[in-house]
Formats: C-alpha cells, sequence, structure tokens
C-alpha cells in the first residue's frame, strides 16, 4: 500500500466519523423537561399553544414563547386528544425518525471494514511492513541489495595494486557494456567470476569498480544470508534472487564469503547440513540449468577456495578464477596515492619510501595505516600529515600501540635489554636474514619488548640458510638471559621464541624436505576438515621409527642453531653490554644506531631523543607475555 493509498483511507475513515458525530447531535433549540401530568394541568389552563405528538414524547411551545418537553406513559391515555382539542392547543404528529441510506450503509459496513483492517495489519506486520522487512512472511524471498546505475560511484582509478585482476575481469565490463560485440563470433561471455584472495586484498571493491564501470545494476549478498534455521529458505531465497536478476539483466550478482554456502558435500558426519546443501545445489542449477540466464554475471569472493565444492567451480558456473593478490612494492605505492587523496599530505611524505617499508601489507592494511597517520597529525593540531606520522602509525601496527603506562624495576628493564639485545645481534651477523628495522624495550600491545626485523624486498620463498638463520636470532634472546643472568636466571620471556623455531625446524623436517639424512620427503600431511567433506579417515604416513628419526633430526638443528647463535653472542659481548645500555638510555634504537654499535662506536641519539634523566621514560621488560603469541604483521618481530 503507498502513501497516497493510505492518505485516501485515512480521510474517509475521518469523515465517516465528523458524520456519525454531526448526525447525533440534534439542531432543535433547548427545550424543559416536565412530567406528563404537569403537561395536562397546563393544557386545561389554557398555557399551550402547540404540541408535537411522537412516538414517546411530546413537545412544545407555550403561550410565552418557551419550549417545552415530556415523555407520554407507556399506558395509552384515551382522553389526551380530546382535552387538546378542547382547550384549542395546535397538535401536530411526529413521524418517527428514521437514518438515512447513507447512515444505514455505513454502519452496516463498518463492522467489517474494522475487522478486514485488523486483518490487513496484522498481515503486513508478519510480512515485514511491506518494506522488505525481515517479517516470518518473507522467509524465501531475498535479502540481497539492489544498487542501481546511478548509486556505484566506485571505478576502476578506485582499485590500485591489482593490475592483473584487473585486466582479466575488463572484459567483463565490455561484455556489459557492448554484448552484441562477443556474441557475432559466438562467444560466450564467463557466467560466474570467483575472486580468491587473502583478507583486505580488495576482492569487493573489485567488484563494485566492475559494475561502477559497467553502468549495470549490481546486487550484493553475503554467503551467510542464505542459510537460516528453517529448511528450504535458502534454495527459495536464491531463486527469487535470480528471479529479480532477470528482470534487471543484463546486471551483476555479488556473493561475498560464499564459502557458507558453498562448501563441500560429501561425509555427512555429524548429520550433514542438508539446509546448506540444498542452498547450494539450488545455486548451481540457478548458475547452469536448463534455463539461461543471459546477460547475468555471478562474481563471488572468498578467502577459502580450498573448501569450495568441485561442482560450483566447474566451467559453466564459475568458469574463472581471479586471484587478487597482495600488492608488490609499486601496487602498494600506488594503493597508498589513492587513500592519501583524501587526506591533506605534506611535501616530505614520499609514497614510494612508505611502500618500500611495508612489505606483506595488504590494501586494507595501507589504508588502515593513511587513517592512523592522518589521526596521529590531528592529535598533534597539525593541517598536514607529515612523514613522522605516518612513520608512527607504522610502528602502531607493525609492533602495537605503547604501553607506557606499565611500571618495572631497572632489573627487569636490564634483563629486556639484553634479551632484545641478543635478538638484534644474532639477527645482525647470520646470512640471510632480514635487517633489523627497530629494537625497543616499551611494551607495545602484549609484547613487553620487541626487536623488528622488516625486509628489504618482496620474498616469495626462503632458503635453507635463511631458515637457519630465523632460529638462530629466535635463540638470541634466551642465549643473552642465560650469559647475563645464568642458567638458573633464564626467564620465561623466550617462551614464544621456543615456539616459533621448533615449528620451524620441524617443517623443515617433515614439509620442505630440507634434512640430509631424511630426504625430500613430505611425512606432514594436511588433515582434511570431516565436516568440509573431507574424508573421515587418515592413513598414517610414517612408521614409529621414521619418527624418531624426525624428531632426533629437529633435535639437531635446533642445537646446531643453539650453538651457533651462542658463539655469535660470545664474540660479541662487548657490543651485547653497549647494545643493553643504549636500550636502557634511549629505550628504542634504530638501524642507525645498531650500525653505530655493530661498528664499535657509541650509538648516536635518536632524532628526537631528549635528554630526560635516569629512570624517566616507560619502563619494560620481557620479550613476551607468557603464552602471547608475536605482535607484528606482515614483518618478522622477535
Amino acid at each position: 500500500m503507498n502513501d497516497m493509498t493510505k492518505n485516501i483511507v485515512l480521510w474517509l475513515v475521518i469523515a465517516g466519523v465528523l458524520y456519525v458525530v454531526a448526525s447525533s447531535i440534534s439542531t432543535q433549540p433547548a427545550s424543559t423537561s416536565i412530567p406528563y401530568s404537569d403537561f395536562i394541568s397546563r393544557v386545561e389552563s389554557g398555557d399551550v399553544q402547540e404540541a408535537k405528538i411522537g412516538e414517546s414524547a411530546i413537545t412544545g411551545t407555550y403561550k410565552d414563547g418557551s419550549q417545552f418537553k415530556t415523555v407520554k406513559p407507556p399506558t395509552l391515555d384515551t382522553n389526551l386528544m380530546p382535552t387538546l382539542i378542547q382547550n384549542k392547543v395546535n397538535v401536530v404528529g411526529v413521524e418517527p425518525e428514521r437514518q438515512g441510506f447513507l447512515m444505514q450503509l455505513f454502519l452496516s459496513v463498518l463492522p467489517i471494514l474494522i475487522i478486514l483492517a485488523i486483518f490487513i495489519f496484522f498481515m503486513r506486520q508478519m510480512q515485514g511492513g511491506g518494506k522488505g522487512g525481515g517479517g516470518p512472511m518473507t522467509f524465501g524471498k531475498s535479502k540481497a541489495k539492489l544498487l542501481g546505475e546511478d548509486q556505484i560511484k566506485t571505478t576502476f582509478a578506485d582499485v590500485a595494486g591489482v593490475e592483473e585482476a584487473k585486466e582479466e575481469v575488463q572484459e567483463l565490463v565490455e561484455f556489459l557494456r557492448d554484448p552484441a560485440k562477443f556474441q557475432r563470433l559466438g562467444g560466450k561471455i564467463p557466467r560466474g567470476v570467483l575472486m580468491v584472495g587473502s583478507p583486505g586484498t580488495g576482492k569487493t571493491l573489485l567488484a563494485k569498480a566492475i559494475a561502477g564501470e559497467a553502468k549495470v545494476p549490481f546486487f550484493s549478498i553475503s554467503g551467510s544470508d542464505f542459510v537460516e534455521m528453517f529448511v528450504g529458505v535458502g534454495a527459495s531465497r536464491v531463486r527469487d534472487m535470480f528471479e529479480q536478476a532477470k528482470k534487471h539483466s543484463p546486471c551483476i550478482i555479488f556473493i561475498d564469503e560464499i564459502d557458507a554456502v558453498g562448501r563441500s558435500r560429501g561425509a555427512g558426519v555429524g548429520g550433514g547440513h542438508d539446509e546448506r546443501e540444498q542452498t547450494l545445489n539450488q545455486l548451481l542449477v540457478e548458475m547452469d540449468g536448463f534455463d539461461g540466464n543471459e546477460g547475468i554475471i555471478v562474481i563471488a569472493a572468498t578467502n577459502r577456495p580450498d573448501v569450495l565444492d568441485p561442482a560450483l567451480l566447474r566451467p559453466g558456473r564459475f568458469d574463472r578464477q581471479v586471484t587478487v593478490p597482495l600488492p608488490d612494492i609499486r601496487g602498494r605505492e600506488h594503493v597508498l596515492k589513492v587513500h592519501m587523496r583524501q587526506v591533506p599530505i605534506s611535501e616530505d611524505v614520499d609514497p614510494s619510501v612508505i611502500a618500500r617499508g611495508t612489505p606483506g601489507f595488504s590494501g586494507a592494511d595501507l589504508a588502515n595505516l593513511v587513517n592512523e597517520a592522518a589521526l596521529f597529525a590531528a592529535r598533534a593540531n597539525k593541517r598536514m600529515v607529515s612523514m613522522e606520522e605516518f612513520e608512527k602509525a607504522k610502528d602502531k601496527i607493525l609492533m602495537g600501540a605503547e604501553r607506557r603506562s606499565m611500571v618495572m624495576s631497572e632489573k627487569e628493564k636490564l634483563n629486556t635489554a639484553y634479551h632484545e639485545a641478543g635478538h638484534a645481534i644474532v639477527g645482525r651477523l647470520v646470512p640471510e636474514h632480514d635487517p633489523v628495522y627497530k629494537v625497543s624495550i616499551i611494551p607495545r600491545g602484549r609484547a613487553l619488548g620487541v626487536t623488528m626485523y622488516l625486509p628489504e624486498e618482496d620474498r616469495y620463498s626462503q632458503s635453507k640458510r635463511g631458515l637457519e638463520s630465523s632460529i638462530c636470532s629466535l635463540y638470541g634472546g634466551r642465549l643473552a638471559e642465560e650469559m647475563t643472568l645464568g642458567f638458573d636466571g633464564v626467564t620465561t620471556g623466550a617462551s614464544n621464541d621456543i615456539e616459533r623455531a621448533t615449528k620451524l625446524a620441524r617443517a623443515m623436517v617433515t614439509k620442505w624436505g630440507l634434512s640430509e639424512k631424511l630426504g625430500p620427503l613430505a611425512y606432514e600431511e594436511e588433515e582434511g576438515e570431516v565436516f568440509l567433506g573431507k574424508q573421515m579417515s587418515q592413513r598414517k604416513s610414517m612408521s614409529e621409527q621414521t619418527a624418531e628419526e624426525i624428531d632426533r633430526e629437529v633435535r639437531a638443528i635446533i642445537d646446531s642453531c643453539y650453538g651457533r647463535a651462542k658463539q655469535i653472542l660470545e664474540d660479541n659481548r662487548d657490543k651485547l653490554d653497549l647494545m643493553a645500555e643504549a636500550l636502557m638510555q634511549y629505550e628504542t634504537i634504530d638501524a642507525n644506531q645498531i650500525e653505530d654499535i655493530m661498528t664499535g662506536h657509541k650509538p648516536r641519539p635518536p632524532k628526537d631523543w631528549r635528554d630526560q634523566g635516569p629512570g624517566n621514560g616507560a619502563a619494560a621488560g620481557g620479550d613476551k607475555e607468557p603464552g602471547d603469541d608475536a605482535i607484528g604483521g606482515p614483518a618478522n618481530t622477535h
């Protein structure tokens, strides 16, 4: 029911009520009510001039002009008329009151109208108010949001860092703009495109850009919107969504997180998930069934392509998989420039320098970096965002927020300083290790002290030498504690380091084939999730003797790296003491100061250093709180 119809019905109801009220109000002048006996007496005395006799009442006028009214008794008075005529009273008969036709019609129809209105009201409430609400009568209706051609302002200019992915979807835009160009040669556009990539790489943004460039309607829905607690609802919503899409053809249907509904069918352990499978079956039929969906392109996004059903990935449904990777150094620079359009940037800000220092960052990470830098500048009441704010934002994202409110003893601070110095020195001297970016004993996030390594370039693989160097640097902190405090003085701060080093060593032996004794064999199988459609039975891949041999080989790698790191720290004990002293004084040192220490010189003060005297500043200790995981995004944090 639209607004105009609602207004008409409302005014009709108001008019009817006013008519009833008006008809019930008498237009006669006010009259005095008298007993019947007084009326007879006044007639006999000659005071009554006129009498109007009705069915139950008598009204009239006295000779002085005043009005009167009386009620006839239920008994029949045969002497009334003779008395009136004898006293020369003007007698007038009054017809019984009868309601008009319209009034009778209104009063007879009114109850039916009220019942009908109540029924319509409750039905509309159950259906969600008729505005796409979530009432119980709308189970089978699609929850897809329709964005018109003019509502989508996103274009390919807003998408950066994924040039290959943009090229792969470019022809989709050309097809939607000019379908005849492809159809003349008998070509068929892919019915579906599956975008695969890590979280934050820009899959949803790329889908919006396709719709914005093509100027076609865009249906957006999440995979979880199909699944409800009622059986058959998901399949019904899929049918309804494609019916709506056919009415707006050509158009794009975007299904975000399709792994919520498109997981593999198969095992059925634990009762299975029939509702989800029914929804998936309906989606398979709609995408490639007997009825063609010409002009409808389905774009789906997921970061779990490994759990999708094979029937969903075959040609004819999702014909093409577009990988949306993490941006490289040039891609990160372009992404930063896109996000910097909305922020007043100082002249000293160089996007290429920031891009070089943020390896492994996704598009969402870079957007967060620009936002954090803008917040830092606003906090300092600056009018423009400078390079200083970007450095602070990068440190906050990589290492966590500073916790300067923590107060620890000088003994714990000194132990932390030696721990982090051990990490830094070993990492600096072992081959094929990432350069040391910053060392701090200020608590950040959940870490009580941080040594940050930042690669100079994007790295996609790692050698055996580089892995062994990483294990050496992980044990540098524990060895520094052992050298200064003795074995009995070693703290729990190295728990996370030990865990990570052990995982690396085991993966070298069982996954990557980097053990000379055991050879290039895979001794570790990825265990498939039974509830994702994988088989329940798992084949045992190794014997007991092999498992023992793996343990001995992992122990040998750990012992070798542990011994190397210990020898490095013993040979550079003077540098260890010097770096710990610098950390106690400055709390945070960067690559330039570390270079001074490694060349045997006293480190220069930091750029923004103000001498605050001994004992001032934040206190910190330890490398990690016991049981905490490493903090720090894409770079290595020890």
